[in-house]
């Protein structure tokens, strides 16, 4: 039994104003609104504005997380920022998000696992909480754990592998100590670095510097061997679930919601009879937002927890795939929050089969 319980006490999210509909991105990747919505379920997606980087999309998140929790930045003890898309090669884009939410006492830094790296984020800080000492009022510690990306600025426009599925934004949570029985109970993080090629921004770092050249190239657009990717998907994230699942011997049947990473509305429900869910109702915010690389998993989180779908206990799994090749998943029951029902409650039956759901998936 855990003596020192975390779990997500607070969620947070946020989309740019400007909005992409699907007619406007098939137009420059050649194809058409229907063929897009058919073959990934998205119907639109969001585009940071000019002046906004992703750690101006990651503070914006955070805030609302901060909100939630009734918390100051100042009693944050860690923030994590999973990107791809950092404002800069350095600093840490969290050390600037620090400094936008003016979070003075917190130890800052980048989880960078691609469209997974919300995971891996939400699996360190909470390790760390767990070693922390509560605080004399027996409140905290508390961190913040933010997916933000900001995938318009590297799409090459006329890919339609690519530029059709990907849209900015930043999801947060905060961890923090919640009653016993609730919380995290276990994650199962693991990467196929001999797959790394299958997803890539081929040069702006070390190995291939930029140049005239590169960019002439196309080099520093992300590139993705999509059937490379689902074949991938099929091959290891029922795998994944299992272990996770059996590291925490958890029956499959336990589980009431499942929040994957929003990559690809068909795929996902290609791979979930696979998933051993069955009673578990996967949750799917991607119609509206595309696959927010880093951030898919805590907006759609954040989606319905504040549409009161949670129950206080419900056990949870959150899982995410992206470059590298990475998978990680968390399995937590869900604790006392903002919006969540009390145990005694039934959770509303709002959702509904389909992929093409505008905002939830409902999987029974």
């Amino acid at each position: 039994m855990n003596d020192n319980p975390i779990g997500i006490i607070a969620t947070g999210s946020y989309l740019p104003a400007t909005v992409a509909h699907n007619d406007e991105v098939g137009a420059a990747a050649g194809v058409t609104a229907e063929w897009i919505e058919r073959k990934t379920g998205i119907r639109r997606r969001h585009r940071a504005a000019p002046h906004e980087a992703t750690s101006d999309l990651a503070a914006h998140a955070a805030r609302q997380a901060l909100l939630q929790a009734g918390l100051t930045a100042d009693q944050i003890t860690y923030v994590v920022v999973a990107t791809s898309t950092p404002d800069h090669p350095q600093p840490a884009t969290a050390a600037l998000v620090t400094d936008l939410i003016g979070a003075r006492r917190a130890a800052a830094f980048d989880v960078n696992s691609v469209c997974s790296g919300f995971l891996f984020a939400l699996t360190a800080a909470e390790r760390m909480l767990r070693a922390e000492p509560r605080t004399a009022s027996g409140q905290g510690p508390y961190a913040l754990v933010i997916g933000a990306d900001i995938y318009s600025r590297i799409l090459d426009p006329a890919d339609r592998k690519t530029a059709i599925l990907f849209g900015d934004g930043a999801g947060a949570v905060v961890l923090g100590p919640v009653p016993a029985g609730t919380g995290g109970i276990t994650t199962s993080l693991t990467t196929r670095g001999d797959q790394h090629g299958l997803i890539s921004v081929p040069a702006g770092g070390s190995r291939r510097p930029a140049s005239a050249d590169t960019v002439a190239e196309g080099a520093h657009w992300f590139t993705m061997d999509g059937r490379g990717v689902r074949g991938f998907v099929h091959d290891n994230l029922p795998g994944a679930i299992g272990e996770l699942l059996a590291k925490a011997r958890v029956p499959g049947r336990a589980v009431r919601h499942f929040v994957p990473h929003q990559a690809n509305g068909v795929m996902l429900a290609e791979v979930w009879p696979a998933l051993g869910l069955d009673t578990a109702r996967m949750h799917l915010a991607l119609a509206h937002h595309g696959n927010t690389g880093a951030a898919s998993v805590p907006i759609t989180l954040d989606v319905a927890h504040r549409r009161g779908l949670f129950t206080e206990g419900d056990v949870t799994v959150l899982s995410a795939f992206g470059g590298g090749m990475s998978v990680g998943s968390a399995l937590f029951r869900w604790a006392p929050t903002a919006h969540a029902r009390p145990a005694r409650a039934q959770a509303p039956t709002e959702a509904t089969t389909g992929v093409k759901d505008p905002v939830l998936v409902g999987a029974r």
